[in-house]
């Protein structure tokens, strides 16, 4: 089957990379590394009626659009009036993600467990929920902020200079417990959960310094409630892919559930409409059956069809290589190398930033440049590969993370990372 995937990121490769164990995989507009594995095609991807007009002419059985801007902007809703099947929500269902004040609207009336919060305008309204809810201060902005739109800070200037910056902020009760992403497959009424993974937000060991959208990632969580994706479901999904239907707005897609495990029980910090860049990346390298297949029975309503994704009994551990001067700005044209040693090991190397130079040259493009991707037998085994790779990588400015995986979130930096 002709899979078209949308997109230019580490989310994007990561996918590509697995739809091609069974798939011919296009890419538009991709990125280097995708190019090593699929055709790509240089189409805009916020551009819906390119993105329809390209499909048809591949005669494409699936499009899978990777990236949240995309999507609440309502690609998904051409490619589908043309008659392709879609994996990723319409632009209404895509203000899960494309506003924090209608996501914790759809949760209050799903009875879905979340922080409490207030939607809030005004400086008054500002300051009136950060009295209410005290510190640690957690604000968000309503809007898409690619990751980095989320301030948690115990300092009250802090967090109402980041709500001034912002047009309409939601502000959040903190939720304490480590935090996990679940990702579930959804057909607008049932759904699949994805292995929980877990990702590092803050740009320096330790979790200090600013959110970033993910220094790194692994998988299994050990150290998690065994039915912890089950009760995900039960609890979350559902309860919010009824309430959509009940709006007019069925979800079909993938749903990302961010989870504080609260001692009260998991509660939802938030959702996105896509899945997590680099989260995903260690849990599609443990997905022992067919990605392609699973996405396609959910877009067409069927993932009923199909069997519950089966994972490998392995761990996966992904670690970021940040370009100079992220996340606050990023370096372009500083040359890579490396690369084909890290590949040469065994790890993949995804790419997310980079493109080629005049000479052909990989260079950094972006913020978040690769990201380094091994598996093993356990997490220390997983963590001990995907640090010997990203080790023989290297550019100027660089910046990884060095404790990736080495403790579960909540012994380290608590749930404070968005």
């Amino acid at each position: 089957m002709k899979t078209l995937v949308i997109g230019t990121g580490g989310r994007e490769h990561a996918l590509a990379l697995k739809l091609a164990q069974d798939a011919e995989v296009h890419a538009a507009p991709g990125n280097p590394g995708i190019g090593l594995i699929a055709t790509l095609h240089d189409v805009d991807a916020m551009s819906g009626e390119s993105i329809a007009a390209l499909a048809t002419e591949l005669g494409a059985g699936l499009v899978v659009v990777g990236p949240e801007a995309p999507l609440v902007a309502g690609v998904a809703d051409l490619v589908r009036a043309a008659g392709i099947p879609v994996f990723g929500p319409s632009r209404e269902a895509a203000q899960l993600e494309g506003s924090k004040a209608f996501s914790k609207s759809v949760m209050a009336a799903a009875g879905v467990p979340t922080a409490g919060s207030r939607v809030c305008r005004t400086a008054e309204e500002v300051a009136a929920a950060l009295d209410e809810f005290g510190a640690p201060y957690v604000v968000k902005d309503d809007a898409l902020a690619a990751g980095k739109g989320v301030v948690v800070t115990r300092d009250r200037d802090e967090a109402a200079a980041h709500a001034a910056a912002c047009e309409t902020v939601v502000i959040e009760e903190f939720l304490d417990g480590p935090e996990v992403s679940l990702f579930a497959v959804c057909d607008g009424e049932r759904a699949y959960a994805l292995q929980p993974a877990q990702d590092f937000k803050r740009i320096f060991d330790g979790g200090r310094g600013p959110n970033t959208g993910g220094m790194g990632s692994y998988t299994p969580l050990t150290w998690a409630q065994s039915d912890l994706a089950e009760v995900v479901i039960a609890t979350v999904v559902e309860p919010t892919l009824a309430e959509m239907r009940r709006r007019g707005a069925p979800f079909v897609g993938c749903l990302y559930v961010g989870l504080a495990l609260t001692a009260r029980g998991p509660k939802v910090i938030e959702f996105n409409c896509r899945f997590g860049d680099p989260d995903i990346q260690p849990v599609l390298a443990v997905l022992d059956s067919s990605l392609s297949a699973l996405l396609h029975a959910a877009a067409t309503g069927a993932l009923d069809s199909v069997p519950a994704p089966v994972f490998r009994d392995e761990a996966a551990v992904t670690v970021v290589l940040a370009s100079a001067g992220y996340p606050e700005s990023s370096s372009s044209g500083d040359v890579i190398s490396g690369v084909e040693d890290a590949a040469a090991t065994g790890a993949d190397v995804i790419h997310a930033g980079t493109a080629l130079d005049g000479d052909g040259r990989l260079v950094t493009a972006g913020g978040r440049v690769l990201a380094v991707r091994a598996g093993g037998a356990d997490v220390a085994a997983a963590r001990a590969n995907a640090y010997a790779a990203a080790g023989l990588i290297s550019f100027e400015g660089m910046q990884r993370r060095s404790d990736i995986a080495a403790e579960p979130l909540g012994v380290v930096e608590g749930a404070s990372l968005r």
